[in-house]
């Protein structure tokens, strides 16, 4: 498999960046936390409880994009919610491919709850979910079921990523 553009996309707390890490190892590729990326004033809205709107993401998803498009391969991990944040990674690296980790509402508060030191409170859930649009048939993107073991998923989606190429 030649795929070097990959984010791996879901809602807070699905282990993004725990399978982005794993599918990176696997393919010899960078890894970066797309986190890391959020601009200061993103962070302390989120710790305050307050979800981000479309205007706080834009800088960030802008960025994410744009450390996608650098030179060599990458798998970043993004929440990539909505189709128009995906779009917008795509403007900049246009042959990114989507890792969707999905699961239960119950499975991910659960997982949420029980992270520690992390900004993202377990209460802006519900807010990630109803903001959630599933990637639509066009788009470059594969589903991986976050019930499966992280080994499991990371195995899953480097089988289904194999129907995409550079």
């Amino acid at each position: 498999m030649s795929l070097s553009k990959l984010i791996v996309m879901g809602v807070s707390g699905c282990g993004k960046s725990t399978l982005g890490a794993a599918i990176a190892a696997k393919l010899g590729l960078a890894f970066l936390d797309g986190d890391t990326l959020h601009p200061a004033e993103n962070i302390v809205k989120m710790e305050a409880g307050q979800p981000l709107n479309d205007a706080d993401r834009t800088p960030w998803l802008a960025t994410v994009g744009t450390r996608l498009a650098a030179p060599g391969g990458q798998v970043i991990a993004c929440s990539a919610l909505k189709r128009s944040y995906r779009d917008m990674i795509r403007a900049a690296a246009p042959r990114a491919v989507f890792v969707h980790v999905h699961g239960s509402r119950d499975m991910l508060l659960s997982r949420m709850s029980s992270r520690i030191g992390h900004f993202m409170p377990a209460a802006l859930l519900d807010s990630q979910l109803s903001t959630l649009e599933m990637p639509a048939a066009d788009e470059r993107a594969v589903r991986v079921d976050l019930a499966l073991s992280p080994a499991q998923q990371c195995n899953s989606a480097v089988a289904l990523l194999g129907k995409y190429t550079d």
